[in-house]
């Protein structure tokens, strides 16, 4: 599993910035990549500040070229897209009811509860959400081709 929580030098949790976000792609995300065969990956990610500095994007872009869907990248992240990818519409959702489930009174109680959550889910559980996907996309489609 991967260790996605942002803590400084002494384990205190930080929040993410255009630095922090830019050296976790470079020292884990981009490293990970290259230990496999993704040269027809394509990375999307929304316009939330840090993602879209212009540091992160000239990285993005030397990483993945014309494959990256961003604000501000060679494909733009489509507005009032929050329910485009199954991560949003479902993941998060499902992973937030049971993280929540027991209330977490500490940031250890909800970190371990979030670590738990994510290494249950299985492949199989990603792989149902799709026929909702594709209905999704071809409904922004439809709907972008009526008005």
């Amino acid at each position: 599993m991967v260790e996605s929580f942002f803590k400084n030098d002494e384990g205190h949790n930080v929040t993410v910035n255009d630095d922090r976000y830019r050296a976790m792609n470079t020292n884990f995300f981009i490293p990970e990549l290259n230990n496999h065969d993704v040269q027809e990956l394509w990375f999307q990610q929304d316009g939330v500040t840090c993602h879209t500095a212009r540091g992160t994007i000239d990285l993005l872009k030397d990483t993945f070229g014309d494959r990256l869907i961003s604000r501000f990248g060679p494909v733009n992240w489509p507005p009032r897209s929050c329910d485009l990818t199954p991560l949003d519409y479902f993941q998060w959702v499902y992973v937030k009811s049971l993280v929540y489930a027991d209330k977490p009174q500490t940031l250890d109680h909800l970190e371990d509860n979030i670590r738990r959550v994510i290494a249950d889910i299985r492949p199989q559980m990603l792989l149902h959400t799709w026929p909702s996907f594709t209905l999704r996309i071809s409904r922004l489609c439809f709907c972008s081709y009526v008005i």
